[in-house]
């Protein structure tokens, strides 16, 4: 008894190891975002260069994590309530690492943008409202899962469909943006790709939160709209 004891408080310390290694990856990811962002509204080419650079970090603790997580599964075989948190876990390290892709062709597409001394310079405005947007799903996300707050995570849900809102209203200001003047195309579709970085990170935060509903209501939320996963969030 006292042996089945020490290792369950054993798993229970190994999950709590995952789970804050987990939040140490999100902080590196949203390191990543921040300065990506930064980068492209200041064109401040050294932190684009840092950002590119620093994407393996992202990498590698994926792969660590994930390794981790295959090696509980097949010592501890948890059931139930543990192999959902191992399962969350690899899922969210995917969506961080991709956000840590899109972190970084922001950073490339900022890169291209002051590549030359181009006449006309664009402007962020509407770029820095929807990063900060995003942020801050990726900043509550975390905190839900760090919490298991499925409240948190249903906020997150519901500001994913801003950040759609404010990508479509970029695009139609880039449309008309060019129209007006064919010399802003090819800045206006580097703009348009880190626009949709962006947003993709919204989208990853989103998949994060709706992990969290899943371990805690047991309810797959994955394609249901914002109502139903308030829904299941709040019963």
């Amino acid at each position: 008894m006292a042996g089945r004891k020490h290792i369950s408080k054993q798993f229970d310390a190994d999950l709590k190891s995952v789970r804050m290694s987990v939040l140490k990856m999100g902080g590196i990811v949203e390191e990543q975002i921040e300065h990506a962002v930064k980068a492209l509204t200041t064109a401040d080419q050294d932190l684009m260069e840092q950002v590119v650079a620093n994407d393996h970090r992202v990498n590698e603790m994926e792969v660590s994590i994930d390794e981790i997580c295959s090696q509980t599964i097949a010592r501890r075989q948890p059931a139930a309530g543990d192999l959902r948190m191992i399962i969350m876990v690899i899922k969210i390290i995917t969506d961080l690492e991709r956000m840590g892709d899109e972190a970084a062709k922001i950073a490339r597409m900022a890169q291209l943008i002051y590549a030359d001394d181009r006449i006309h310079k664009p402007r962020f405005n509407e770029i820095r409202h929807v990063a900060n947007i995003a942020m801050e799903m990726l900043r509550k996300s975390l905190d839900a899962f760090a919490r298991l707050d499925v409240a948190e995570a249903a906020q997150v849900a519901r500001q994913d469909e801003l950040v759609d809102e404010e990508f479509r209203s970029i695009i139609r200001q880039l449309v008309t943006f060019m129209m007006e003047d064919p010399r802003n195309i090819s800045s206006s579709i580097e703009i348009l790709f880190a626009a949709k970085a962006i947003e993709r990170i919204g989208d990853h935060a989103k998949n994060m939160s709706e992990y969290v509903i899943y371990l805690v209501k047991g309810k797959d939320v994955r394609h249901a709209d914002i109502k139903e996963i308030e829904r299941v969030a709040q019963k």
